[in-house]
């Protein structure tokens, strides 16, 4: 009788036990469950909100490549405005100074007109006289310049009278002669020299060499051309080396 005692409690008591355990069983499923739908539940929110951050980017992506279009465009467009706007600078500027110098000549041309008129002469009289002016101004030109010549060469001949009549005359030279030495020839002792008769050098003139403000040697003029001539070197008055470069100065100027 008490083993049946025994073992209906024991069996009771695996009951309860069974039933307890099914219930925390039941408990711990339900707070599975809850869990996984709650995890379920954020994966879906966060899916949501990643394919919703990605339309935005996608979106501001497509935004920014549309801006930077507008501003190359913009740039573009900028540039095009500057260098239209430079163009049309230049071009003023160039029709201002056109415009400056037409004004000029206009204004020649009037006073031009008023000299013809205040003179009486009719244009084809102005133009005779101008052709008379400037053929008589060729003339005068020629004759100067003969006189020039004229003048070179009774100087020259002043001077060679000088030297057979005048005992130790020097024959004196411009003042402002000053020309360099453009050959050196120290074998044969003469120099090629930068001046000549268009200058004032004359035949027989004397001319120091320096160099640095030292005196390197004298040299009388032997050979005369347009703009050249060639010197000798005077004995006993070498005190250095010739060389091209070297300054030329009258020994002799003129006061």
């Amino acid at each position: 009788m008490l083993t049946r005692i025994c073992l209906i409690v024991a069996l009771v008591a695996g009951l309860v036990v069974g039933g307890f355990n099914l219930f925390k069983v039941k408990t711990k499923i339900t707070t599975l469950t809850t869990e996984r739908n709650d995890e379920r539940a954020a994966k879906e929110k966060a899916q949501t909100e990643l394919a919703s951050t990605r339309n935005t980017l996608n979106k501001t992506e497509a935004d920014l490549k549309e801006t930077k279009q507008t501003l190359d465009t913009t740039t573009a467009q900028r540039d095009k405005a500057i260098a239209d706007a430079a163009a049309q600078t230049k071009r003023a500027t160039q029709l201002t100074e056109d415009l400056t110098k037409t004004r000029k000549e206009r204004d020649d041309a009037q006073a031009e007109l008023a000299s013809y008129r205040a003179s009486g002469l009719s244009p084809q009289q102005a133009i005779n006289a101008n052709k008379t002016i400037v053929q008589l101004t060729n003339s005068v030109a020629g004759l100067q310049d003969e006189n020039k010549l004229l003048g070179q060469k009774i100087t020259a001949l002043e001077t060679k009278l000088a030297l057979f009549t005048i005992p130790n005359y020097h024959v004196v030279l411009p003042a402002k002669l000053q020309g360099k030495v453009l050959v050196s020839d120290p074998k044969w002792d003469f120099v090629v020299l930068n001046f000549g008769k268009e200058q004032g050098a004359l035949e027989n003139g004397e001319l120091l060499l320096n160099r640095d403000g030292k005196l390197v040697a004298k040299v009388i003029i032997r050979s005369l051309q347009k703009d050249r001539c060639i010197a000798n070197v005077e004995p006993g008055w070498q005190l250095g080396e010739v060389m091209e470069g070297d300054l030329a100065i009258p020994a002799y100027p003129s006061s």
